[in-house]
């Protein structure tokens, strides 16, 4: 199944069961999307793709993925580097990137499997952790570099936290739907062309692994969106270094996930 959050053309905010035959309307879901999932007869118009969760934490990992810690120049981690996004950078799709007045000028792409939490998850083995799984989708892990690396000297988190920061979407595809999560062509385009071309079979923590690891110290909820890192390919290992400006278009692309495009805008 895949599961939108959207605004109706009367202006309802409801969730969805999406059909990418039919990508105009959805069938609306009454139940709860973590638990008894029902699906009415009743359709409606798509005006808006929201973010198809309202998270509790988003939680990110950086250099997840072995070739691009290699680009980096940074040593592979022994752990996954974990941080935290603010929820209020979250956008759905076709929502605008916005390049914030407080530093547009290095703000970096990151293609991202995200993976939503299903329900409430604590000290959870690798070997359980798929049942703790609503869903997968796609996320850009928007960063602003010079905030990111110098001026916050090095805390990630307020670079990736800027308004807008966090596109998701444009629906969650739910575990059922995913032969393997862990093996999955994972893309960036920047306005037609190919930025980023890998696949989450790269990743140095599987999400087993992930969903473990971050349940030990805290308690996963459901809605939870974590990132688990971005391939080779970002804009600021290139050069010269690729930035994201005023009128760009960036999509992510997942095989079997889907497609998340937003337009790129100046504050």
């Amino acid at each position: 199944m895949k599961i939108i959050r959207f605004r109706s053309q009367s202006g309802e905010e409801l969730y969805g069961a999406f059909d990418v035959e039919v990508p105009d309307q959805a069938k609306v879901i009454t139940g709860d999307i973590f638990g008894d999932i029902k699906i009415s007869e009743r359709v409606e118009r798509i005006e808006t793709f929201l973010p198809p969760v309202s998270p509790p934490n988003i939680i990110a990992l950086g250099l997840n993925y072995g070739r691009h810690a290699e680009e980096t120049g940074v040593k592979q981690p022994e752990m996954p580097v974990m941080f935290l996004k603010a929820t209020s950078s979250l956008i759905g799709h076709g929502e605008p990137v916005v390049l914030p007045a407080a530093g547009p000028d290095e703000v970096d792409y990151e293609a991202e499997l995200a993976v939503i939490i299903g329900k409430e998850a604590k000290n959870v083995s690798p070997g359980d952790a798929e049942q703790y799984v609503l869903g997968y989708t796609c996320a850009n892990d928007i960063s602003a570099r010079d905030w990111q690396l110098h001026k916050q000297k090095g805390q990630w988190a307020r670079g990736k936290s800027f308004d807008t920061f966090c596109p998701i979407g444009p629906y969650i595809v739910t575990r059922g739907e995913v032969k393997n999560a862990d093996n999955l062509r994972i893309r960036s385009i920047l306005n037609g062309k190919v930025m980023q071309d890998s696949n989450t079979s790269d990743m140095l923590a599987d999400i087993a692994t992930i969903i473990s690891n971050l349940s030990c110290s805290m308690t996963l909820l459901p809605g939870t969106v974590i990132l688990t890192g971005t391939p080779e390919g970002v804009g600021f290992t290139r050069v010269p270094p690729v930035f994201l400006k005023d009128g760009d278009s960036i999509t992510v692309s997942i095989e079997n996930i889907g497609k998340l495009t937003n337009q790129v805008r100046g504050e």
